[in-house]
C-alpha cells in the first residue's frame, strides 16, 4: 500500500519543522526567542467573543448553507464596497474553513492539469503545494532585492506562454513585507487582461499596512479585470481570528458557484458560530478601532526591528511596507562557521541561530535561500531580546 503521488509530492513545512524543534526546547527548560509566528499575537477582541457566546445561547449550531450564511456574505459584500470600491453580489462570495481552504479552493476552480500558474518568488510557502494538488505548474518569477522583491509588468509579461492560466499576486507579501503600488498593480492588470489570464489576488494582510501605503486591490482596475480576479481574504489577520477559521473569496459569478459545489463535497459550511461572530467583527464599529490599535502596535514594532537591524555587519535588508513580517538577506554570512557548522543556506543559518536561542524561518521554504524570514507579531520586549541574541549570533560567526 502506497500514498498517492500528489500526496508524495508535497513538501513538508519548514515553519511548522522550525517552531516545533523551538517548542521542544522550551519544554527543557532553553530560552528560546521565536520569529516565526505567523499570526497575530493579540487575542480576539471581547465583543467578537461576546458574539460567539450569542450565538452558542440562541442555538446557532447548525449546518448553514455550504458557502456561507446570507448575514456574513451580505458583511462582507459592504466590506468590498467600503474598504474597495467593489461592488460584489451575495452569491458571489463563498465562506470557507480559513482562507488556505479559499485558495485551494480558487486554484482547483481554475486550473486543468498542465496548466501553468505564475507565481512571483518569495512566495507563502503553501501556493505551490495547492498548484501541484491541482495538476498545474508553478512558474516562478525571481523578484530582486533591488526592487522590493515585487515581480514587475515586464517580468509577468516576459512569464506568460500559451500553457499560463492565471497569477498568485500576493499584497501586501507574506514572507517580504512588499506592498504593490496602485500603478505597479494597474501595469500588471493591464497585461492580465489583454492575455486574458486570471489573477488569484491574496488579500489576507490588507489592514495592515504602514507608512501612508495604501492598498490597492487588482480587481478595481476595470470591470473586465474584475471578471478575471478572485480576490482571497479572511478574519485571520485583521480580527486576531486565525483560530476561528473564516476564509472568504469574492469571485466571477460562474467561479463562486463552481467552488460553491466543490466545497459542498470537500469542507462543507464553515463554523456556523465563527461565522456569526464574523458578521458582528465586520458591522461593530469596535473592529475598525480594534484595527486601528493593533496596526499602530505592529508598525512601532516594525520600525523597532528596522532599527536594530539597520546597519548590522553581513546583512541587508528592505523596509517592509505591510503584513508582520521582515525579511533579511544574510546571504554574505554564507561560509562561515558556527560551532563548527559550515553555514551554506538560510536552513544551516536557521539551525544554527536555534543553538543560540533564536527561532526564525529559513528564506529557502518562501523560494529565496539568500534571506531569512523574521516576524514582529510577538512584543517589544521579545523582539529587542530575541535580535540581541541574533547580532551577537552573527558577530561570533568566524
Amino acid at each position: 500500500m502506497s500514498v498517492s503521488r500528489k500526496v508524495k509530492e508535497i513538501a513538508p513545512s519548514l515553519t511548522l519543522e522550525i517552531t516545533a524543534k523551538a517548542k521542544k526546547m522550551k519544554a527543557e527548560g532553553i530560552s528560546v526567542v521565536g520569529f516565526g509566528a505567523g499570526e497575530p499575537d493579540f487575542n480576539t477582541p471581547d465583543f467578537i467573543i461576546d458574539s460567539a457566546k450569542k450565538a452558542l445561547d440562541i442555538g446557532f449550531t447548525k449546518y448553514t448553507p455550504a458557502a456561507g450564511t446570507v448575514e456574513l456574505k451580505n458583511a462582507i459584500c459592504k466590506k468590498f464596497l467600503k474598504d474597495n470600491n467593489l461592488e460584489y453580489t451575495p452569491n458571489q462570495i463563498v465562506i470557507s474553513t480559513g482562507a488556505k481552504s479559499s485558495l485551494y479552493h480558487a486554484i482547483c476552480a481554475i486550473v486543468d492539469e498542465g496548466d501553468q500558474v505564475i507565481l512571483p518568488s518569495p512566495f507563502w510557502l503553501t501556493y505551490p503545494e495547492l498548484i501541484k494538488l491541482a495538476g498545474g505548474e508553478c512558474v516562478y518569477v525571481q523578484t530582486e532585492k533591488q526592487n522590493g522583491y515585487k515581480m514587475t509588468a515586464s517580468q509577468f509579461k516576459d512569464a506568460i506562454t500559451d500553457k499560463t492560466k492565471c497569477l498568485i499576486l500576493n499584497s501586501p507579501n507574506n514572507p517580504t513585507g512588499a506592498v504593490y503600488s496602485e500603478q505597479e498593480i494597474k501595469e500588471i492588470a493591464k497585461i492580465a487582461e489583454e492575455k486574458g489570464i486570471y489573477v488569484i489576488s491574496d488579500e489576507i494582510y490588507e489592514k495592515l499596512i504602514y507608512e501612508n501605503e495604501k492598498h490597492y486591490s487588482i480587481a478595481q482596475y476595470s470591470e473586465k479585470m474584475k471578471e478575471l480576479t478572485i480576490i482571497i481574504n479572511g478574519m485571520s489577520k485583521s480580527y486576531a481570528m486565525t483560530g476561528w477559521r473564516i476564509g472568504y473569496l469574492a469571485a466571477p459569478l460562474e467561479i463562486a458557484k463552481a467552488i460553491s459545489s466543490m466545497q459542498s463535497h470537500t469542507t462543507s459550511n464553515a463554523c456556523s458560530i465563527s461565522q456569526y461572530a464574523s458578521v458582528t467583527a465586520l458591522e461593530d464599529a469596535k473592529g475598525d478601532e480594534f484595527i486601528c490599535e493593533m496596526q499602530k502596535v505592529f508598525d512601532e514594532r516594525r520600525r523597532l526591528m528596522v532599527e536594530m537591524l539597520t546597519g548590522v555587519n553581513g546583512i541587508e535588508i528592505i523596509e517592509p511596507k505591510g503584513a508582520f513580517y521582515v525579511f533579511v538577506n544574510v546571504s554574505k554570512l554564507f561560509g562561515k562557521t558556527f560551532d563548527g557548522q559550515v553555514i551554506d543556506g538560510s536552513l544551516s543559518f536557521a539551525d544554527c541561530a536555534l543553538k543560540k536561542g533564536v527561532a526564525l524561518i529559513p528564506g529557502v521554504a518562501f523560494g529565496n535561500d539568500d534571506c531569512i524570514r523574521l516576524s514582529y507579531a510577538i512584543s517589544k520586549e521579545d523582539i529587542t531580546e530575541g535580535l540581541n541574541r541574533l547580532i551577537a549570533f552573527i558577530n561570533e560567526l568566524k
